[in-house]
């Protein structure tokens, strides 16, 4: 068990992206520009997804993001007054719930930078438990 820390980011994504990606073509996330620079600047932060031998651990859906643009907005999708739906990538990553507050922020900051949203939706738990058990057999230093 270890303590662990869970960001997730909502990130748009076309139509098309979304229509290949639930038909089953994985290939159309690693396509989309937007989804490529999330994943990108990801993999800068070694601390995302560290589960020892298996790095940049992460899991993902695709949905649906409704939202009405209010008075003052500058929306990058939608018009304000307007209801809009956005397919959306949800992308889920956990880091050490140690971390400091100073690498945190650094990421944070980075994901905000890069992402299309005026606000974008950024969510960051608090220390939640992972349940990160071997199997029988391959504990560190035990012979298989």
């Amino acid at each position: 068990m270890r303590a662990a820390r869970k960001l997730r980011v909502h990130w748009p994504i076309s139509a098309e992206t979304f229509n290949r990606a639930t038909a089953g073509d994985l290939g159309a996330l690693s396509g989309d520009q937007g989804v490529a620079s999330l994943l990108q600047a990801v993999e800068q932060f070694q601390d995302l997804g560290d589960f020892g031998n298996y790095k940049h651990v992460f899991e993902s859906t695709v949905g649906f993001e409704g939202f009405t643009c209010a008075q003052g907005a500058t929306p990058t999708l939608g018009k304000v007054g307007e209801r809009t739906i956005s397919p959306t990538f949800v992308f889920t990553t956990y880091f050490d719930a140690q971390l400091s507050d100073d690498a945190v922020e650094g990421f944070m900051d980075q994901l905000a930078e890069i992402h299309p949203w005026e606000l974008p939706v950024i969510e960051l738990t608090g220390p939640v438990t992972i349940a990160a058990h071997r199997r029988a057999g391959e504990l560190e230093g035990e012979a298989a």
